[in-house]
């Protein structure tokens, strides 16, 4: 059977007009004159329109743009900022609608009790709750009619009340500033601005109500925004005009201590009783229809425990699971008896709401995304004073129950997070992200040109022809990396097509390895089987790039006879300013038992302390800091000094130390000779590292190890690093 679609009169202009045109305007629209006065009550509802109405354009302006599903509020939302943000409103707001309907329940009943006060309330809720239920589940098509019923007998009452305007001594000498008297409830103690506005305001809080139809309109796209904006226009020239109406029938008094005005002075008192009445059972009805839908979306993205079966559709169309779980719900809502506890939480859920549908618009527009292309375009300002406004309303109406509302809606992101939810769709958080970069990266240029050596990290580039590259250096990267650095891999495309594979296949595994510790990381593969060629390109291709790796990373095998390579790769990274970090291993030792580093410091200058420079051994060192954090291990520092000008006193040795900031347990001992004799007696280690000195060859590197048995690290500064900041 085909799904019945709605079209903008019927699935939005009129249960958003219902919604708005509801109970308060009734019954405390005039208390809001008689204590504000003309020109109070006017502020107070332009000042609330003003955020519902922001919000309306902003909600129209994203619907133009995109393929709105079902959920309205809550697809906008995910396909913008993601399933996690869109899931962590979508389920309080989903609530919130539900309870919501208990609350006209609630409103109902008192007006009903008004006509027969004799009636048990709990079986009127109940029997008002049996009768909301059974027109939604008869059909949502069969709903709309009940609402065109109540939306004449909403207009009738209307006319009623502009009625008195012919039936009563008009009062022309307004009070044009109120003196905030307060009302029954606090025996007339007093009011202010903001105290009557947070009574007010709920009554234009039904913006979303045509939109939560959104998976069940012919075309969303053209009817939202038509419904949506044409019914928040009328319903505010009907508010505004019954400020005038309520300041001309009655005295400020009369209108601050009788909240029944407008049925007591109207042509007609029981059409309006009616109305009244009417209005409070389509706001249940809207809220009951709609509140399914975004339950009905929440499961189709898998956001819910049984989501399959909250997204199943009846033969007609109908979410029947999700009505069923909101009747729940509903009548849990019947049994507290009284909402006055929670109903300032549900308000500030529908602010809430209202706020990232805002900052969803913002976000777009600020992107400025080529996929942004809204048919209704709106000022930046719009979205900007339609969140601005709903944060602050909120806290303007109970600072409390404000971050208690906060905290519930990070309590569900921290917990969608968790679950790790994916979207099929995609959305535009990654698009915020590269701006946020873009915006980092202008603001940088704009402070200093130059790399700032105290914001150094490891940022690697490592060329790859070979599996066996990766996998024995694969512990050390994760430790000179790991937390904040980075690694590129430039893997070689092979000649053979079977290692080729096998070499694609390695790197995606590798990739995910070093993710699992949110490293990270990112492989291409170059269409190049020269070695020298392929990485001395690359190099200079990232110069032009902010986000440039700094040190190329080679690990070498030290059967290997092409070192002629690696020579040349030492040449190469001087001549673009990159450092070098060179990784042979010993075959059987590998990195050992990772706890201990030699650390070999050679060619110190002679005003080292003074120059705060320590010339070739920056990269050196700050390697060895870092392996030593991620080991929790420690240290030895072998200085290695030849130059007879150059004395080191244990002062000296201290400030080193100091100056480094070397962990406590480090060691460091002056050493004279040849490196590779001294290097000999020390073989109480798990891995040596080294600065390239000038006319060191791989080859030597290679000796050193062999002779010494131990892996080791050969590092050749950048120019950009200095251990000593």
């Amino acid at each position: 059977m085909t799904k019945k679609t709605f079209g903008t009169f019927a699935g939005v202009f009129t249960p958003t007009t219902l919604t708005i045109l509801g109970v308060i305007m009734y019954i405390r629209q005039p208390w809001v004159v008689g204590n504000a006065g003309v020109l109070g009550a006017l502020g107070i509802v332009l000042l609330s329109v003003a955020i519902t109405f922001t919000t309306a354009l902003s909600l129209s302006s994203i619907t133009t743009n995109v393929r709105i599903g079902s959920g309205g509020a809550f697809s906008l939302i995910s396909q913008s900022l993601g399933l996690e943000i869109g899931g962590a409103i979508g389920i309080p707001f989903y609530f919130a609608q539900s309870i919501a309907v208990s609350m006209y329940i609630f409103g109902f009943r008192e007006g009903w009790q008004t006509i027969m006060p004799g009636v048990d309330p709990f079986i009127l809720d109940i029997g008002i709750f049996i009768l909301v239920m059974g027109i939604a589940f008869v059909s949502t098509s069969f709903a709309f009619k009940i609402q065109y019923i109540i939306l004449g007998i909403i207009l009738l009452s209307l006319g009623s009340i502009y009625g008195a305007l012919f039936t009563n001594d008009l009062n022309f000498n307004f009070e044009w500033f109120g003196k905030f008297p307060g009302s029954v409830e606090n025996n007339f103690s007093g009011s202010s601005f903001w105290s009557v506005f947070a009574v007010f305001f709920p009554a234009v809080t039904g913006v979303m109500a045509g939109a939560n139809m959104s998976g069940d309109l012919t075309n969303p796209r053209k009817s939202i925004p038509l419904g949506t904006l044409s019914s928040v226009i009328i319903t505010t020239l009907i508010y505004v005009s019954l400020v005038f109406v309520a300041a001309l029938i009655a005295s400020p008094d009369e209108l601050a201590k009788n909240y029944n005005v407008f049925i007591d002075k109207s042509l007609f008192g029981p059409i309006v009783l009616a109305g009244l009445l009417g209005a409070t059972l389509s706001s249940a009805l809207g809220s009951f229809v709609g509140a399914p839908r975004i339950l009905l979306a929440l499961g189709e993205k898998n956001i819910l425990p049984k989501s399959p079966m909250l997204a199943q559709l009846s033969k007609r169309g109908e979410p029947v699971n999700a009505m069923l779980i909101t009747s729940i719900i509903v009548l849990f809502g019947i049994s507290l008896r009284n909402l006055n506890t929670i109903a300032p939480i549900l308000t500030m859920f529908f602010m809430i709401t209202y706020a990232m549908v805002n900052i969803v618009a913002l976000v777009e527009q600020t992107l400025g995304l080529p996929s942004y292309r809204p048919t209704l375009k709106v000022p930046t300002i719009i979205p900007a004073v339609g969140t601005l406004g709903s944060i602050a309303i909120m806290f303007v109406m109970n600072v409390i129950v404000a971050l208690f509302s906060l905290s519930f809606i990070i309590v569900f992101y921290l917990y969608l997070v968790k679950m790790n939810i994916k979207s099929a769709a995609g959305d535009s958080r990654s698009g915020l992200f590269t701006a946020l970069a873009e915006w980092a990266t202008k603001k940088t240029n704009s402070l200093r040109q130059e790399r700032e050596v105290r914001s150094w990290r490891p940022d690697l580039l490592m060329p790859v022809t070979l599996p066996k590259e990766l996998r024995s250096s694969f512990k050390l990267i994760h430790s000179i990396i790991y937390p904040k650095g980075s690694i590129k891999i430039l893997a070689l495309r092979h000649e053979n097509e079977v290692e080729q594979k096998n070499l694609e296949n390695f790197l995606k595994n590798a990739v995910e390895k070093f993710k699992e510790s949110e490293l990270s990381v990112s492989y291409t593969i170059i269409d190049n089987t020269d070695f020298n060629t392929t990485v001395n390109v690359s190099m200079q291709s990232l110069n032009a790039a902010f986000f440039k790796p700094n040190n190329i990373f080679a690990s070498i095998d030290p059967a290997t006879s092409n070192l002629a390579y690696y020579d040349k790769l030492l040449f190469d990274t001087k001549k673009n300013n990159f450092g070098l970090i060179i990784y042979i291993p010993f075959s059987t030792a590998s990195l050992a038992i990772e706890k201990s580093i030699n650390l070999w410091m050679t060619n110190l200058p002679v005003n080292w302390k003074e120059t705060f420079n320590v010339s070739n051994n920056d990269l050196s060192t700050l390697l060895a800091l870092l392996i030593c954090r991620n080991w929790k291990g420690t240290i030895d520092v072998h200085l290695l000094n030849n130059d007879p000008q150059l004395e080191f006193s244990a002062d000296d040795v201290e400030d080193l130390k100091t100056m480094i900031r070397f962990p406590k347990r480090t060691s460091i001992s002056v050493k004279k000779g040849d490196l590779l004799e001294n290097v000999n007696k020390e073989r109480n280690t798990d891995v040596n590292i080294f600065s390239i000195d000038p006319g060191m060859s791989v080859a030597d590197m290679v000796t050193i190890v062999n002779q010494s048995r131990i892996s080791a690290v050969f590092c050749s500064d950048s120019g950009f690093e200095n251990v000593l900041v």
